[in-house]
């Protein structure tokens, strides 16, 4: 049976790219064919005269799919600004029907484990209508958050949680994921976070100097979904 599932956070920087990556890696170890998808990026530099975002080369590094950087990441925007704005200063319209095809043509490649990556937090624009919520929403593959542990975390973290319950997708678990500098209080927060969403806590991600010691962490988050 294929797992599925779209990667959120609670705003940019969350995380989300160093959890999905982190899980494509995981899913590879474990054996399994893995798709990394980001379908709408902002911010992007030329590379060999075609852009290329950050976030989703990593993805396709970490895929065990061999697929196309046009596959992985259809919608490339120049600016590392909201996609939106990043979007009509480029002349586009990003639409959520738009970037439902290009998802579900590419996840008619053979896979067992698929994540879909979202852009910023939950409600991210695509247009002066629509959200990147709304493709979610279509696409109704269960909801991974991810929150960086950080002063007003527990306000974000709660409010998104809320948000996608309500927009009728499940929210299979959170990740709890801490920087550098840990903050204050820092097991205090995780178990407010804890009693106060209605999704297990899939697991919590310390600062690795070394990246090579988090596959166990990750290893262990995969066998959870």
């Amino acid at each position: 049976m294929k797992k599925r599932f779209f990667v959120t956070g609670i705003d940019t920087d969350a995380g989300k790219t160093y959890v999905t990556v982190g899980l494509l890696e995981a899913a590879k170890r474990a054996g399994l064919k893995s798709i990394g998808l980001k379908p709408i990026a902002a911010g992007a530099e030329l590379i060999e005269d075609h852009l290329r975002n950050s976030d989703a080369l990593l993805m396709q590094r970490a895929s065990s799919v061999n697929l196309s950087y046009e596959q992985i990441n259809p919608v490339v925007l120049e600016a590392a600004i909201a996609p939106h704005i990043a979007a009509m200063k480029e002349g586009r319209l990003v639409t959520a029907s738009r970037l439902e095809g290009f998802i579900k043509g590419t996840l008619l490649t053979p896979h067992d484990f698929a994540l879909i990556e979202g852009a910023g937090g939950w409600r991210v624009p695509l247009n002066d209508r629509e959200f990147l919520s709304d493709l979610a929403k279509s696409l109704r593959f269960p909801v991974i958050l991810v929150v960086n542990m950080k002063l007003g975390c527990l306000n974000h973290a709660i409010l998104t949680a809320e948000a996608i319950v309500r927009d009728g997708v499940s929210l299979v678990g959170w990740v709890a994921n801490s920087g550098k500098e840990k903050m204050p209080c820092f097991e205090e927060n995780l178990a407010s976070l804890t009693n106060m969403l209605s999704a297990p806590l899939l697991g919590v991600l310390p600062w690795y100097e070394n990246p090579l010691d988090s596959q166990q962490a990750f290893d262990e988050m995969l066998s959870k979904l």
